[in-house]
């Protein structure tokens, strides 16, 4: 593969519906400029894209791929990207090094959960949007259909490129170049000219016309003469869109079949001739120096200092590591040596490689704007900064969904725990968004992620990568215990066994401390001397370990003040022992007289939702004992503030899914202890219960 200046490179981010046909548009990309001879099929698990054992046995993409292609002098990065929710941040890592995103759209599915939130995907990202209509060969596509439906959804700058068309007759399929009102008809492999058909042409005339207005829109200039003239020439309507796309105002909308390779040459001279560089469509990038909090933007220049950002990592337990970055600034050498920053360390690019797919091209040099990778970098991961020396930066890293679904992991064989945690660190180099946490209060390893099928192939990559055999169980919630009354209480311990004997008696009040974040509270208000200064501290270490363990379920205790009032000691068979024995018999039975109830933890929660699910998810919340705060608009959509026990939070990723069409979204955060319901308690007691007897045998 040859080098590319940094004008002639198109980092195109994909992004759409699950199914829509992403990986074929590349694959299709792929043979149609000769990089490939074979035609592989998602369907038969040998695309170029797809080559992860996980997605070839799902059939979806699980991971982005980076497809370099090559046509007419100019290099175009497709990033191809899962369109399964749950693989979210791939989709995030991908577009913060995109310059346009190719949104894909059904042509018999249509506008689908996938395209909205590709489509809102860049907006946020601000960058420029074209969409491709897919499919254009299954019995029910309907390209008028879709196309009105992208308009209706994403406003007026939705701008049909061409429209295809069938001649029946000739049992060929073409398109109609809707800037030039040229017709071309593929018959038998061969593309050959042709009229617009008749029942066509006012359809032609209706969209070129909107297209014109659309493009006249691209400049005051452009502006100006079409009020005048009514019209602008084709290298007019170019420059306005142009423009237009620049300024993120127009969509251009071309179609096709990537299937059977129906409109990928139109789709790859569209995104040469309208579609700008990192340069001029994403001339910006933000970091900030070493030291300092200030954020600084600078230019994607290709004459300034060497800046790259890793915005992802492939780590193989046979191949190793790979880690892919964009070029930012600068121009990236083989043999070169780079600084990074964040690790205060000198990392080597003893070889540079462009990836296609799971395909190693070793280059020479990477410009401004183009992407690469590098192996067996000591120190350097996913979101590091690799620079000059002499001009030191952290770039701003990207922005990753929050894991908010999680399960506990445990190994099915014995002795693998401490494998799991070297595969779990290895997993966590490729994907951010996977979170590890060791309980300490449950001592079970919490695995977050973006859903359940996050999860299930995280499980699946320790199989068959790492040989460990794990299964997801339902997280423990860490209940507490309290007290709501008071009590008072002698506790008394006396042994004789010969000898000195043991003397411990001790007077206690237990009552509610009123905080509930601290286990307990000691005070003693001894007079007269009847227990010794000497034996507090051992009451305060017998009531530190009682508290450990609650009287109704055995869970740690909170808000307990415990107050020594009284006692009394032997002068010879008194010990610390003995007194920290009998604040044990004290607590065992004052706390069932102080009112001993259990507490659960309750999540703070925040729920972004589309404006017509609100009702659904605050009905559903109250279902899960919830407390509705207060809602209101937020760029767009709602958000509803509730609180809700955490023990009532147990999949809610999956059913707000199903309650929102996938288009809903929601934070959480431990907020406080509070009682349970009686109910509740009745069935947290019984289930404790049964699980230390169960630990017991």
């Amino acid at each position: 593969m040859k080098n590319y200046s940094s004008n002639a490179v198109r980092n195109i981010v994909l992004m759409g519906h699950s199914g829509c046909g992403k990986t074929t548009i590349t694959e299709a990309a792929l043979f149609t400029t000769g990089a490939i001879k074979r035609f592989g099929k998602v369907a038969d698990g040998n695309t170029t894209s797809d080559y992860d054992s996980e997605e070839i046995k799902r059939k979806v993409s699980i991971s982005t791929s980076v497809i370099p292609i090559e046509w007419k002098d100019t290099k175009i990065n497709f990033l191809d990207t899962p369109g399964y929710f749950d693989f979210a941040g791939e989709v995030a890592s991908a577009i913060s090094v995109a310059d346009e995103a190719l949104i894909v759209v059904s042509a018999k599915s249509g506008v689908e959960v996938g395209t909205e939130k590709a489509y809102e995907y860049a907006k946020e990202e601000g960058i420029p949007r074209l969409f491709f209509i897919n499919q254009m060969d299954d019995e029910n596509a309907d390209f008028e259909r879709v196309l009105g439906q992208l308009t209706d959804k994403f406003g007026s700058g939705i701008v049909a490129l061409q429209i295809p068309f069938v001649d029946e007759a000739k049992n060929g399929k073409g398109f109609i170049n809707v800037i030039t009102k040229e017709a071309t008809l593929l018959v038998g492999g061969k593309l050959e000219k042709c009229d617009i058909p008749a029942d066509l042409v006012d359809e032609v005339e209706e969209l070129r016309a909107n297209l014109v207005e659309t493009a006249a829109g691209g400049t005051e200039e452009l502006m100006e003469k079409y009020f005048e003239e009514g019209d602008l020439t084709i290298e007019e309507i170019y420059k306005g869109l142009e423009a237009g796309i620049m300024e993120n105002g127009v969509a251009p909308v071309v179609c096709g079949a990537a299937a059977s390779g129906y409109g990928i040459e139109v789709l790859l001279n569209t995104i040469k001739n309208f579609l700008p560089p990192s340069v001029k469509a994403r001339p910006d990038f933000a970091y900030t120096v070493p030291g300092s909090d200030e954020v600084v933007d600078a230019k994607c220049d290709p004459d300034g200092k060497f800046k790259a950002f890793v915005f992802k990592t492939i780590s193989d337990p046979y191949v190793g590591r790979l880690n892919i970055f964009k070029v930012l600034s600068g121009t990236m050498k083989k043999d070169g040596t780079y600084y990074n920053p964040a690790k205060d360390c000198m990392e080597k690019a003893a070889h540079i490689y462009v990836l296609r797919g799971k395909e190693q091209i070793e280059v020479d040099e990477l410009c401004a704007g183009d992407i690469g990778a590098l192996s067996k970098l000591a120190n350097t991961f996913t979101q590091d900064t690799l620079c000059d020396k002499a001009e030191t930066v952290l770039i701003t890293p990207m922005e990753l969904p929050e894991s908010v679904h999680y399960m506990a992991i445990v190994p099915k064989g014995k002795g693998d725990e401490d494998k799991i945690s070297n595969a779990l660190n290895k997993i966590k180099e490729e994907d951010l968004t996977v979170k590890t946490e060791v309980n300490p209060e449950t001592k079970q390893t919490l695995v977050y992620g973006l859903g359940e099928q996050h999860l299930d192939v995280l499980v699946n990559k320790l199989k068959n990568k790492y040989k460990i055999e794990v299964e997801l169980i339902k997280p423990i919630i860490p209940y507490r215990e309290t007290i709501k009354g008071k009590a008072e209480v002698r506790g008394k311990y006396k042994k004789q066994s010969g000898g000195h004997g043991q003397f411990g008696d001790v007077v206690m009040v237990f009552e509610p401390s009123g905080d509930l974040s601290t286990p307990y509270v000691f005070e003693e208000k001894i007079f007269g001397g009847s227990v010794p200064k000497q034996y507090f501290p051992a009451v305060e270490k017998g009531l530190q370990e009682a508290v450990l363990a609650g009287v109704l379920a055995k869970y740690p205790v909170v808000g307990l003040k415990a107050t020594l009032i009284d006692g009394s000691y032997h002068p010879v068979d008194s010990s610390e022992m003995a007194f920290k024995m009998a604040t044990s018999v004290a607590y065992k039975e004052g706390v069932p007289q102080a009112k001993p109830t259990i507490l659960e933890p309750i999540a703070s929660v925040k729920v972004t939702i589309p404006d017509e699910y609100t009702g659904d998810v605050m009905g559903d919340i109250n279902k899960r004992r919830g407390r509705i705060l207060n809602m209101g608009p937020v760029n767009g959509k709602t958000v509803v503030s509730a609180e809700v026990p955490l023990a009532e939070m147990y999949k809610y990723c999956t059913d707000l899914r199903s309650m929102t069409r996938s288009l809903g979204s929601y934070t959480y955060k431990f907020e406080r202890y509070e009682e349970a319901p009686v109910e509740v308690q009745q069935k947290v007691i019984e289930a404790r219960l049964k699980e230390l007897e169960k630990e017991a045998k």
